[in-house]
């Protein structure tokens, strides 16, 4: 017996077992930098959407290009009723690259991750800011309105790097609060994000 037919690649109808329902991508807010020194997502502030509404959200990142070479682009988060961007984070941070002269490593960066630290965190790292380089990737943060569990994030970022190649890297954690985080804000470890989109969705 079919359970799914497959047709053109996509799931067209399910024969047994009841029925699929997909959830959906919803688009929040963009913020593009122009010389900016932060981008801030804030719940209830210009029409940001960053509470119980989903237990999912997604930053995308767009050809983040700093103004310093080699600066990062971090993040940090508050709680509700915060003001200092300084949670408790607990990170990893795993790298590939590949430089245009050959160089290549697979590693763990330990000046990439937190041990209870209340830094901003990397998100894209060692961006170059020559004209045609920049960084691109995703964020996910899980269920950031919960007060019972931590508040988990994965991140899958490549970038242009500063050494001229390809570098990937992955980045995870959680803010380790209890209290329910409603503000994220993002910026370069080294001077402003010169250009760029971020922008977030929900996910149902």
């Amino acid at each position: 017996m079919s359970i799914v037919t497959l047709n053109d690649r996509a799931v067209r109808s399910v024969s047994a077992f009841g029925s699929l329902s997909g959830g959906s991508m919803v688009f929040i807010k963009k913020l593009t930098a122009s010389s900016s020194s932060t981008l801030s997502f804030v719940d209830g502030s210009s029409d940001v959407v960053l509470d119980d509404t989903y237990k999912e959200y997604v930053f995308t990142f767009k050809d983040i290009h700093p103004a310093t070479d080699g600066a990062n682009l971090t993040f940090q988060g508050n709680v509700a009723g915060g003001a200092d961007y300084n949670e408790t984070i607990t990170s990893t941070y795993v790298n590939a690259y590949h430089t245009e002269a050959d160089a290549s490593a697979l590693q763990y960066y330990t000046g990439g991750d937190q041990a209870q630290g209340t830094s901003f965190n990397i998100a894209l790292s060692f961006i170059g800011n020559d004209n045609d380089q920049s960084g691109c990737g995703y964020m996910h943060l899980f269920n950031p309105s919960s007060t019972t569990f931590v508040k988990h994030f994965i991140i899958n970022g490549h970038i242009y790097y500063n050494s001229d190649g390809a570098n990937q890297n992955l980045i995870a954690g959680y803010f380790n609060t209890t209290s329910a985080i409603d503000e994220i804000q993002f910026k370069m470890s080294s001077g402003n994000i010169d250009a760029g989109d971020i922008c977030l969705y929900g996910i149902l």
